[in-house]
């Protein structure tokens, strides 16, 4: 592994652009040289083209504040020469999604995406680091494809999962059968604030589109197996979702059922979360919680407000196990959805593609 790189963040104005300028600004490994928008904030010093658009609590970071912004589009050919690889977190229709990531996978820029275009290319791992490392050996394939050297796609997964997929992972020894999960998302997932959204103030909305497809089906990737140089989504478990808007500025919750072919015991599953740790934790990767996963023992937690800056908001937090009338089981787990779910998620995965050599 490299001792630097220069990283590049495309969609850089945007609320998931500012959760990595703010994860990256004191990076031990990666160092922001470059950030790009659309053509309209492009030629400006990066504080002017976010303006009043900066939502996170700190201020602009003093290091990216004078970057002047490039464009996304026209100078991609340029920024793919001036970084070792980049985040993507852009607001545009998904086949232009697809095209442009492609464009920088080509010109030999990696790409880390936050975005859902690519979620489902067979040859694109969709990783939760914890989870599914292994599905990065897909990426030799890919490489085959786009007729690349070092150029490839990597995206994460939908940030309403990781509220409830790494407490059900641990579980799947016992034999996962079926899930029923609601989720109760934060409006910054919307990309909004109170202040921008006041129609969410105490409000709740019960659709977000295309939220529950994403819920029931990115689950069976991420869990699935690489098989002639693609990704084959798992059979199982059934998951059945609904998703909710909620008056929560961050943090994702999910109120989830079980059931089990070999139903473990109450102890048992708690053990399992207790002990759980996957590569993140094992290689030390600069952002991985310490603790995964954490279990509390009240039953009025975990609590968006209380809970969901657990480990810098890198790990999952669940509470409220018990059995179930009409599964084996129900609990309720929350995770920080522009971090863990998001940008944080990224930079996770992009520090296990650098410790792996992928980013060399």
């Amino acid at each position: 592994m490299k001792e630097s790189f220069n990283v590049g963040i495309i969609g850089a104005t945007g609320m998931v652009g500012q959760r990595f300028i703010e994860l990256l600004a004191d990076h031990p490994w990666f160092k922001i040289t470059v950030l790009a928008a659309s053509g309209r904030s492009a030629g400006k010093p990066y504080r002017d083209a976010v303006g009043s658009k900066w939502v996170m609590e700190g201020e602009i970071p003093e290091n990216v504040a004078n970057i002047v912004v490039m464009d996304a589009t026209e100078d991609a050919e340029k920024i793919a020469k001036s970084v070792d690889f980049v985040f993507c977190a852009v607001n545009m229709k998904k086949d232009e999604i697809k095209a442009l990531e492609e464009r920088y996978a080509k010109l030999e820029c990696p790409v880390i995406s936050n975005n859902s275009a690519h979620r489902h290319t067979p040859d694109v791992p969709m990783i939760i680091p914890e989870i599914n490392p292994e599905h990065l050996e897909v990426i030799d394939f890919q490489k085959k494809r786009l007729g690349t050297r070092r150029g490839f796609i990597a995206v994460k997964s939908n940030c309403s999962i990781q509220s409830y997929v790494p407490a059900l992972h641990p579980l799947k020894k016992y034999g996962i059968t079926k899930v029923l999960a609601t989720t109760y998302q934060a409006i910054s997932g919307a990309g909004k604030t109170f202040e921008t959204w006041p129609e969410m103030v105490d409000n709740l909305i019960p659709y977000i589109g295309g939220e529950e497809e994403k819920s029931e089906l990115e689950p069976l990737k991420v869990w699935g197996k690489v098989e002639g140089g693609k990704i084959v989504d798992a059979k199982e478990p059934s998951i059945t979702t609904q998703c909710l808007r909620v008056p929560v500025s961050n943090g994702h919750t999910a109120a989830v059922f079980v059931s089990f072919k070999d139903k473990p015991s109450i102890e048992e599953i708690k053990e399992a979360w207790k002990n759980f740790k996957g590569e993140p934790q094992e290689l030390e990767l600069p952002h991985a919680p310490r603790q995964f996963l954490y279990y509390f023992e009240e039953d009025d937690r975990p609590q968006s407000r209380l809970d969901r800056m657990l480990e810098g908001g890198m790990a999952v937090s669940v509470g409220r196990l018990r059995p179930d009338t009409q599964y084996d089981y129900k609990f309720v787990s929350l995770s920080h959805n522009t971090l863990r779910g998001a940008a944080g998620g990224g930079v996770l995965l992009a520090e296990l593609l650098a410790k792996k050599g992928y980013l060399d």
